[in-house]
């Protein structure tokens, strides 16, 4: 596989037709190699590499695909894990000519990174918006071009300037954590409960507030206090730190984000508190050897995978290569892909950490 900027010009065969489809679920065949195959490994030196795809299978080598992917700015943890994990594809197919723009948290230019896609004949787009508004009246343009658009986590304005979207489950995280919250609490309905939500005016903070009240509320439970932070690491510390001195008693902290709570955890041990339950958001490394540790408060964190980019990619390579999801009788990829938001507890933290990111 080969991995660009967008600043190459080479031009590639493209699918004009491949603007429609159906709502299902992702899934993808696992590879496997013959007796023989693993025998000439046995004596080739490159016996590193990965497997060979078996016959028929949507990860067997097809026709080479380029696919431009644009992405905001590395600026975080869960961000930074987007860009890697597509790039992590690299060592996957060797059919995939990636064409991967700097990121960016300029609209213009990510705007013109996507026109430079177009211009370069590229056969798919995978975008994550820096502001999905702002960027609908290109992707309007690609997908009017021919180049099937696929759209990732951040929605467009338009549902057809996208042929795919690839989501992750903001309302699903509050519900997720609330459940929790319930779980744990047992029926104390006096349980005191506090939230450190991120950017208030963003619409993903707004449906993870929701989807926590409104789970809380199925066990009698409300939110007693809460603050908004800005998902960084200095906001989530200075704000955890004024509503641990307005709250002299919490029984259960809900942190949306687990870059932000490497801020709140540092607050939270400045201040000598240790009588509350505290479940982060996101999913982070750090986050989950917090939970494998178990001395913290730390307890559990909600999961909004950072594999959203690598999916649509793999989602786009489907679409040009006219194949279907093999494991439903569809036979055309999804129009909409909404991934899960598990809770990570000591229980089954093994289970996520190897593909967490780094806050």
């Amino acid at each position: 596989m080969r991995l660009r900027t967008t600043t190459s010009r080479q031009k590639s065969r493209r699918y004009p037709g491949l603007v429609v489809g159906a709502v299902a679920v992702l899934a993808l065949t696992a590879c496997t190699g013959s007796a023989e195959d693993a025998a000439n490994d046995d004596n080739d030196s490159s016996s590193d590499a990965a497997p060979a795809a078996a016959a028929g299978s949507n990860d067997e080598s097809g026709d080479t695909v380029t696919i431009g992917f644009s992405a905001p700015a590395a600026d975080h943890g869960w961000m930074a894990a987007i860009t890697n994990n597509v790039r992590d594809l690299a060592d996957q197919y060797d059919d995939l000519d990636l064409q991967i723009a700097e990121g960016t948290n300029d609209v213009n230019l990510q705007i013109s990174q996507v026109e430079t896609f177009i211009n370069d004949g590229v056969d798919a787009i995978v975008l994550l918006p820096f502001d999905g508004a702002a960027m609908t009246p290109v992707a309007l343009k690609a997908m009017e071009a021919g180049i099937p658009v696929i759209n990732v986590d951040r929605e467009f304005d338009d549902p057809n300037a996208a042929r795919v979207t690839v989501l992750g489950d903001n309302y699903g995280m509050g519900v997720s954590a609330g459940q929790y919250v319930c779980e744990q609490a047992d029926g104390n309905t006096d349980a005191v409960v506090a939230e450190i939500a991120g950017i208030d005016s963003l619409p993903l903070t707004q449906d993870r507030s929701q989807g926590f009240e409104d789970a809380l509320a199925e066990c009698g439970l409300d939110v007693d206090a809460r603050q908004a932070a800005e998902f960084t690491v200095e906001s989530g510390e200075e704000v955890a730190s004024n509503l641990l001195q307005a709250e002299k008693k919490i029984d259960f902290l809900w942190n949306h984000d687990d870059d932000q709570g490497v801020g709140v955890l540092a607050a939270i041990e400045s201040a000598g508190r240790d009588e509350f339950t505290m479940i982060g958001g996101a999913g982070s490394a750090n986050a989950m050897r917090e939970i494998q540790d178990g001395s913290g408060v730390l307890k559990a964190t909600v999961i909004y995978p950072s594999t959203q980019g690598a999916d649509g990619v793999k989602l786009a390579r489907l679409l040009v290569q006219q194949k279907a999801m093999s494991d439903l009788v569809e036979v055309e990829v999804p129009r909409e892909v909404q991934l899960f938001a598990p809770v990570v507890t000591a229980d089954n933290v093994d289970q996520y950490i190897d593909s967490a990111f780094e806050s």
